[in-house]
């Protein structure tokens, strides 16, 4: 014991002197060690009905919260689903809101999560008011009605039950970021970079991984709290070292959540920089989290909402939080409408003038094994690019089948033209 007391405090020290001599941003709540909070005299008020949640400025007990997941259900029957991805180490649910309209099962899927660490409950808040507002829109508010009828939503607002309510079901007050064994659920993924986790996988997390497997989410967003920053991937290297192949939608994609909610407060997302957003690896290298699992095995675009300077929020404050946040938190969700593939992935040719036609070449199967069939041949020479961007493979023209048995499962990009489509290998 006494040694590890010792390694951590040298990892304190380094951690300390090398945020300050070689990296000026605010040090970031997700790094270790973790960047410890007050827990000084918050105005943390719970709710012990669901009447008691009617002006949005309490936290939930655990009871509440199951009630107002069940209650939802009951109201709009023909809009929702209340799905279990999974129990904790203690046994609470890990509840899933599912939010579908009138072209259900043939929409694309989005996926909204937060409070894998307990202790930032301010996105935990703000997932309720969100599938609330959703619900009670529709029929009366035409974003959201279109929106619902548009991409099948999921909201999970809670992930870390265990942490979040660690002092018992009735208050938030005491809250931790680890799960009931004390291990960080965001050092806790599969890593697509070679670095084992610390520990043995969590149930929290493979349940979320199940769940992810069994879904095609293409858009989704993990929500934290301690800073105000859009944190797109990768996480585990810097931008300079391997830029993510998205980077560029990225930066349009914070830049547009930043703007709105400046609209409404002009102070916030200004923490970490002036910009507020910025490349996770950029603003701290970390291992094993759970965006760049996401992003690098399940073909979903993933991002890291760090969306309150303070973890564990006043409640009082969260309707101010709720005003600036809301409509960034709606647009996000319809960004995956231009991202969505029409069905099936097809690559369409850049000049038809140039082939005498209009091609519309589709990749099947996607996901992939050790080949992929395309169902005409490829217009002119192609290019197979990996996750980082390399070109991986050069495909002449009239080439029909793509033989990937070589390459490493993940996620690829093909790019065609001035046209290209994504390609999963498992």
């Amino acid at each position: 014991m006494k040694t590890f007391k010792l390694l951590l405090l040298l990892q304190v020290l380094f951690f300390s002197t090398s945020v300050s001599l070689a990296q000026p941003l605010k040090p970031r709540p997700d790094a270790f060690p973790p960047v410890p909070e007050s827990k000084d005299a918050k105005a943390v008020q719970m709710a012990t009905t669901i009447a008691e949640m009617a002006g949005w400025d309490r936290y939930p007990t655990y009871d509440t919260y199951v009630a107002m997941m069940n209650r939802w259900v009951e109201q709009y029957p023909s809009l929702c689903r209340l799905d279990t991805i999974g129990t904790s180490v203690n046994g609470r649910l890990i509840l899933c809101m599912v939010i579908r309209g009138g072209n259900a099962g043939n929409n694309p899927e989005f996926f909204y999560s937060s409070t894998m660490h307990g202790d930032e409950v301010t996105g935990y808040a703000m997932m309720l008011h969100l599938i609330d507002t959703l619900l009670s829109g529709y029929g009366s508010n035409q974003q959201y009605t279109d929106l619902i009828n548009s991409v099948d939503i999921y909201i999970n607002p809670l992930s870390n039950p265990d942490g979040t309510y660690f002092l018992g079901d009735n208050t938030v007050r005491g809250s931790i970021r680890y799960n009931a064994r004390f291990v960080d659920l965001n050092r806790n993924y599969p890593d697509p970079f070679g670095t084992e986790p610390l520990d043995e996988e969590q149930p929290e997390n493979t349940a979320m991984i199940a769940y992810f497997t069994n879904h095609s989410f293409l858009l989704s967003a993990n929500l934290h709290g301690g800073s105000e920053v859009m944190n797109y991937p990768w996480d585990s290297f810097s931008s300079s070292q391997r830029p993510h192949p998205d980077r560029e939608w990225w930066i349009d994609v914070c830049k547009r959540f930043v703007d709105t909610c400046r609209m409404y407060s002009s102070n916030c997302f200004r923490d970490v920089n002036s910009e507020g957003y910025i490349a996770g690896g950029d603003w701290y290298v970390i291992p094993n989290g759970r965006q760049d699992y996401v992003n690098y095995y399940h073909n979903c675009r993933e991002m890291t909402m760090e969306i309150s300077s303070v973890k564990t929020l006043s409640s009082d404050k969260l309707p101010s939080y709720w005003r600036f946040l809301q409509n960034s938190l709606v647009n996000y969700i319809a960004e995956i409408i231009a991202i969505a593939p029409v069905e099936p992935v097809a690559i369409h040719d850049a000049d038809p003038q140039t082939i005498g036609q209009n091609c519309h070449i589709t990749l099947y199967p996607n996901p992939a094994g050790n080949r992929v069939f395309l169902s005409e041949s490829l217009p002119m020479e192609s290019v197979l690019y990996n996750a980082f961007g390399a070109e991986v493979l050069r495909l002449p023209a009239r080439q029909k089948v793509i033989d990937i048995t070589s390459l490493p499962a993940g996620l690829y990009l093909l790019r065609c033209g001035d046209y290209s489509t994504k390609l999963f290998k498992r």
